[in-house]
Formats: structure tokens, C-alpha cells, sequence
């Protein structure tokens, strides 16, 4: 199972006002590493919880197809199956309809339950399921209590920011990140 993202998000789930109202700074001379901080913040929380805050396409590559035909899609939360296609063992793509599949996008991780007719034999990596995955469009659709943790982030690195370089945060996760982040975190057992 890899992942592999087609289009990232167009946009942030913090605005540059939010942040720099969250850091009382009215200066714009910070406003560059402010931005690249709150991508960090994104992408950092994005791994740790496998969600995708704002809306972006990802590839799934798998092997097989599961015998109960469900297939777990750990990004999330899943909008919708953009396409589906599995490549034969002579390396042909056959596109798969879109109809007759059933999507779980709000489970965690999402379900993707394949129609019984689809039985195909698959080359090795074989199936492609392209998806978007995201809270929406803005920060507007991003749940607070995640923004609330990014803002604590990048005041944390930005506290750093003559000690560590950008490319090497984050640095440190602030006291309370982790009881933010709790709810959102994929159980595993």
C-alpha cells in the first residue's frame, strides 16, 4: 500500500492573519517564514493523524484486491473516488466504473467496499485509486481544536526560528498539542 498525493491543497488551514493575531505581530517583515511555518504545522499534524485538512487528490497503489473486497484508505477524510483502475498482467489499464462500489469516507480509516464483479487479474501494484480527502475547501471547514494545535505549533517554531532552520522543523510539539490532536489520531490495535 503506498500513497502517493496528485494535487496538493490550494490553500492553508491557518491564513497568515490568523497566525500573526495569534503572535501579536502587526510587522509583515516575518510574513514569509510565517507561511512556510504554517505548511510545516500542516503537513506535521497531517502524518501524525493520516487526515488531510484541506481538500487534495491522493493515489492508493495496492497489490491485490483483499478478499472481502473491502479496501482501508487511511487518509481521510475521504470526499470521494475519483477513479479506480486496475492494470492486467500484460500491464493494460482497465478503468473500473464508478457505480456499484460502496464508499465510508467518514469511517477511520474510510472503506472502500468494491463490487462483487470485480475480479480481475492484477500486475504486481496493479490497482490506482484515486481519491480526494479533505475537511473542504478553506480553513473554514477545519475543526478549531485542529487549528488550535497548529497555531500552538508554529508559535513553538516560531519561537525557535533563530535556533532551528525551517526545513528542520518542527523542532519541538508544545505542552498540549497532544491532547488536541488526541481525538483526531487513527486507533490502532
Amino acid at each position: 500500500m503506498t500513497y502517493a498525493l496528485i494535487t496538493p491543497p490550494v490553500a492553508e488551514a491557518l491564513t497568515l492573519a490568523e497566525v500573526k493575531a495569534h503572535l501579536r505581530l502587526d510587522e509583515g517583515n516575518e510574513d514569509g517564514l510565517l507561511s512556510s511555518l504554517i505548511r510545516v504545522a500542516r503537513e506535521h499534524l497531517e502524518r501524525a493523524t493520516g487526515l488531510c485538512l484541506i481538500t487534495q487528490v491522493w493515489r492508493l497503489h495496492l497489490e491485490s484486491i483483499p478478499e472481502d473486497r473491502v479496501i482501508q484508505i487511511a487518509k481521510g477524510p475521504v470526499q470521494a473516488i475519483e477513479s479506480l483502475s486496475i492494470y492486467d498482467e500484460a500491464g493494460a489499464e482497465v478503468v473500473l466504473p464508478a457505480s456499484g462500489h460502496v464508499l465510508d469516507g467518514n469511517a477511520r480509516p474510510a472503506r472502500l467496499v468494491l463490487d462483487r464483479s470485480t475480479n480481475p487479474a492484477i500486475a504486481a501494484n496493479g490497482i490506482e485509486i484515486d481519491f480526494s480527502a479533505g475537511f473542504g475547501e478553506s480553513g473554514a471547514e477545519v475543526p478549531d481544536t485542529l487549528k488550535r494545535a497548529m497555531l500552538m505549533h508554529v508559535a513553538q517554531m516560531f519561537a525557535f526560528r533563530g535556533a532551528v532552520a525551517v526545513e528542520d522543523q518542527p523542532a519541538d510539539i508544545p505542552v498540549g498539542y497532544d491532547r488536541l490532536v488526541a481525538p483526531f489520531l487513527m486507533r490502532r490495535l
